[in-house]
């Protein structure tokens, strides 16, 4: 009797399966990249660039204006000729100028070491730049902490004195291909905008935070370009409670690489254009911690678009992966190194129909993991190990039972 209720069981779910789950939440779609070549993508990076630094423009006011609103207008002080090591000068105008918005005009400020500014608040200082403000790397640059490395001086962790939330705005900082462009060292309510970086080896690194890990750092609307290595990242998080939106950044190896949780990141688009050396460890984002919130998150042409390291869990709407060319020869949307237990809600696969690819590839089995409304060309994908994650398919119904 027991084997005949467990066969009306399988029988039954079997039957409900193929006729209320089976596709609903797999869309088949034709191939993303048709049309698309390396050349077009150039060209749309480069007029996506342009819209960024029109946006800047706004925020360029004449240094009269900003010495009317009582700003420390750092030419008053120093030179800004693209030759002139003016490292010191603008530690000491930040030194001595407690909360006070230090500006700095169209330029190029040449810095041979880190610039500090203080998380203490009542020391604390804003850094404004005008929209063609260029802090430089010296040539001779041989430091491995980051040019500006905010809340770098006077450790602190005070949320309730006025001068907590300092920032960096605008402008440009230019690694020169050696250096790491910004770092959140301490403080909280630490704040990056509208800023471009440009040839830097890391770009942001938001580090380990004041307030028993936290960080609690706001990143917004900011461009960076890495020098296309192997040791180049976008983007290093270990402080926790950061938020992230509207970031592009390029020329990198990682995109963002996480290795705390509690952070929110939305319109981040990683992009891979480099020479393919070690091209199967390449990741849009890789994330070593879990708890984590990505939302409209796009990878592109990299090897992997969002991995994972260890049994963690994330939360992933309305996320992308698209490859551009076959130049990489293997396509990865997602990369579990562990089990897989994420949840991937509205998730479009724009795999190519030229090269190896896989929606998923994980190590371990037994995750709880799920893809609710996939998209993909289901025809092109090589590996179909996947579906036992998909919602609604016969294989995830299965897995709900057994796990």
């Amino acid at each position: 009797m027991r084997k005949i209720i467990c066969l009306l069981i399988v029988i039954f779910i079997i039957i409900f399966g193929i006729s209320t789950f089976g596709e609903k939440t797999e869309t088949n779609i034709p191939l993303a990249y048709t049309g698309n070549s390396e050349a077009i993508i150039e060209d749309m990076q480069s007029q996506s660039d342009i819209a960024v630094e029109r946006a800047y423009a706004a925020a360029n006011p004449d240094t009269s204006v900003v010495s009317a609103l009582g700003y420390v207008v750092v030419t008053d002080y120093i030179k800004n000729d693209g030759t002139t090591d003016v490292a010191d000068e603008i530690q000491n105008i930040i030194d001595s100028n407690p909360n006070r918005t230090i500006y700095f005009p169209d330029g190029v400020y040449v810095i041979g070491k880190s610039i500090c500014t203080p998380a203490n608040p009542s020391k604390s200082v804003d850094l404004q730049l005008s929209n063609y403000a260029v802090i430089k790397a010296a040539e001779s640059w041989q430091e491995n902490e980051a040019m500006i490395r905010l809340g770098g001086k006077d450790a602190a962790n005070d949320t309730h004195t006025a001068g907590s939330n300092y920032s960096l705005t605008g402008g440009v900082i230019d690694g020169s291909g050696k250096a790491n462009a910004v770092s959140i060292d301490s403080g909280r309510e630490s704040r990056i905008s509208n800023l471009s970086i440009k040839n830097a080896v890391k770009g942001i690194h938001i580090k380990y935070g004041a307030n028993s890990g936290s960080s609690d750092a706001d990143i917004s609307d900011v461009n960076i370009i890495g020098t296309g290595g192997t040791n180049s990242t976008g983007i290093l998080i270990e402080g926790f409670d950061n938020t992230l939106t509207n970031i592009r950044i390029g020329n990198v190896f990682i995109g963002v690489h996480l290795k705390s949780a509690s952070n929110s990141m939305r319109n981040i688009h990683p992009l891979y254009y480099s020479d393919y050396t070690d091209y199967e460890n390449s990741c849009g984002f890789y994330d070593e911690c879990g708890n984590n919130i990505y939302d409209f998150c796009y990878s592109d042409q990299f090897c992997n678009g969002f991995r994972t390291v260890g049994n963690i869990s994330n939360i992933y709407d309305n996320c992308f992966c698209f490859w551009y060319t076959e130049a990489g020869g293997k396509e990865v949307a997602f990369r579990a190194d562990g089990r897989f237990d994420s949840a991937v809600t509205n998730f479009r696969a724009g795999f190519r129909d030229d090269t190896e690819n896989a929606v998923l590839i994980a190590s371990d089995s037994g995750g709880n993991g799920v893809f609710d409304n996939l998209l993909v060309n289901k025809n092109i994908v090589s590996d179909k190990s996947y579906r036992r994650y998909k919602e609604g398919g016969i294989k995830w119904f299965i897995n709900c039972i057994f796990n």
